[in-house]
């Protein structure tokens, strides 16, 4: 795995256990990658045990969990219980894939110009093992036995309790903003910061709560840049709520609620914190560009899912090359791509004085 996550570091093309073996020049037989990778596979507690010493280096009490998922495109890949349709809310269609859901951890010391930025539990894929078919269609479809939600409180619990993670925030989008995520982390004694929904019920006071007629957060009289209590519908906490008004690239104008059971947050505070957020977007990127993410031909459940996890392998030692160089993951991977252009430039020059010889 240690060979091959650095494989998928050095790669800018497709990855295959043939390539590999050609790169060591059959040092390792591509027999003997292909058993690794079809082998047992590694979860979240195999990726725990690698990342656990640079996470006790750097964690503090004032450090984000992040909760994201993104899909990993698989067009010409054959369906099974990990690639298959799954809903891009961002691009609002349905996308053939693998649907990755992980706990990204932030953490920055005082002391650190850089923060920590790494994954601490992966394994929990979206595994669409249940098959049905609907009457009126005749079409088989395809559905996970457990939500995102329900995992996403897994790996939550599991960060708490085994892990003995430190940190003081959860931060997600609305997608993950239910009643039941709030509430299990309000019980954790753990604060979340949220993006709400626009069509969210609320009520300013308790008063009101108990008399009826929630409204929604659209329809609620709140200034851009203004905190405010608010009771949320079916949520048994008081939350501060802020609103946000942002402009897009194309000069349209949108609105955000995030919201926090941490009663003292100011809207600066809640515009720090909610920035941090972005950095699972990073992580993401540099996994699919630098990590060769979606780069391998294989087709099982357990090849696929055992590339993934040397691609955070991979992500992760550029995390640790990041504080010795001072340069994020892009600049590295463009280090590694001009040595490598060097390289070829030489062979062609030698190319060409055997031709001219």
């Amino acid at each position: 795995m240690d060979l091959y996550s650095n494989y998928l570091l050095s790669s800018f093309g497709q990855v295959t256990a043939t390539g590999l073996s050609g790169l060591l020049d059959g040092a390792v037989s591509h027999d003997t990658i292909t058993r690794t990778l079809s082998g047992s596979e590694y979860t979240s507690r195999d990726l725990w045990q690698e990342v656990k010493p640079l996470v006790r280096e750097y964690e503090s009490e004032e450090a984000c969990l992040i909760f994201d998922d993104t899909i990993v495109s698989k067009p010409y890949t054959d369906e099974n219980d990990l690639i298959s349709w799954h809903r891009d809310h961002g691009k609002s269609r349905n996308e053939k894939g693998i649907n990755l859901l992980t706990a990204f951890y932030r953490a920055q010391l005082p002391s650190a110009s850089k923060a920590l930025r790494v994954p601490v539990a992966f394994d929990e894929c979206v595994k669409k093992a249940v098959r049905f078919c609907k009457i009126k269609t005749r079409k088989e479809k395809r559905q996970s036995p457990v939500t995102k939600n329900e995992m996403m409180r897994l790996m939550l619990q599991r960060a708490v309790k085994e892990q003995h993670l430190k940190f003081r925030y959860v931060l997600t989008d609305s997608w993950f903003s239910s009643s039941d995520n709030l509430l299990f982390i309000d019980r954790l004694n753990k604060y979340f910061v949220m993006d709400m929904k626009s069509n969210r019920l609320c009520l300013f006071s308790t008063q009101d709560r108990n008399r009826g007629g929630w409204r929604s957060l659209d329809k609620l009289p709140l200034q851009s840049g203004q905190t405010v209590k608010v009771w949320i519908k079916d949520l048994e906490t008081e939350v501060l709520l802020c609103k946000s008004v942002f402009t897009d690239k194309d000069g349209s104008t949108g609105e955000m609620y995030p919201a926090s059971n941490d009663l003292t947050l100011s809207a600066n505070d809640f515009q720090t914190l909610y920035k941090k957020r972005w950095s699972v977007e990073e992580y993401y990127k540099s996994l699919k560009q630098n990590a060769s993410l979606a780069k391998s031909p294989a087709r099982t459940v357990t090849t696929q899912s055992n590339h993934l996890f040397a691609s955070l392998l991979a992500y992760i030692k550029l995390e640790k090359v990041k504080f010795v160089y001072k340069l994020n993951h892009f600049a590295l991977k463009s280090k590694i791509y001009f040595c490598s252009l060097k390289y070829a430039w030489k062979e062609l020059e030698a190319i060409k004085y055997y031709e001219l010889a």
